[in-house]
């Protein structure tokens, strides 16, 4: 077998506290944060003189793990990926989570805008997107049984 687990899923932020904040709102407990730096980051991202923050952070269940990052250098050249959520590559992250109401709500004190509308898909789930952080989108599935 090829795959033993999928470890964690990670993407690049502009401000780190905030992202931290928006997910430890949305239910997710802090691992631990730290900086890399040094040759081995050069080689791994394909870039020179690397030097980034990054946080893990992992749901209740300790099943699944997200990674922010920030870079101190080198400067990034684009802008984040605030595009519609039918983009081919667009990020999305996915929770299964109690109320969306509720999660909708306390997101948007962290900057989380929804994207369309709570919509009930027939009696299995309530579901909704929120725009985190640096434009990624968050999938929220409240389960109805």
């Amino acid at each position: 077998m090829a795959i033993r687990r999928m470890d964690h899923t990670g993407f690049v932020v502009e401000d780190l506290a905030a992202a931290v904040a928006f997910f430890v709102e949305l239910g997710m407990e802090l691992e631990g944060e730290t900086t890399v730096e040094g040759e081995w980051a050069d080689q791994l991202i394909g870039l020179d003189g690397v030097k980034a923050d990054i946080a893990f952070l992992r749901t209740p269940d300790g099943h699944g793990r997200v990674e922010v990052s920030t870079f101190q250098h080198p400067v990034a050249t684009g802008a984040a990926p605030w595009a519609p959520v039918n983009t081919p590559g667009i990020p999305r992250l996915t929770f299964a989570i109690d109320d969306v109401d509720d999660v909708v709500a306390r997101l948007r004190g962290h900057g989380g805008e929804l994207v369309g509308e709570v919509a009930r898909y027939q009696d299995y789930c309530r579901y909704a997107y929120v725009r985190g952080p640096a434009g990624v989108i968050i999938g929220l599935v409240e389960e109805l049984n």
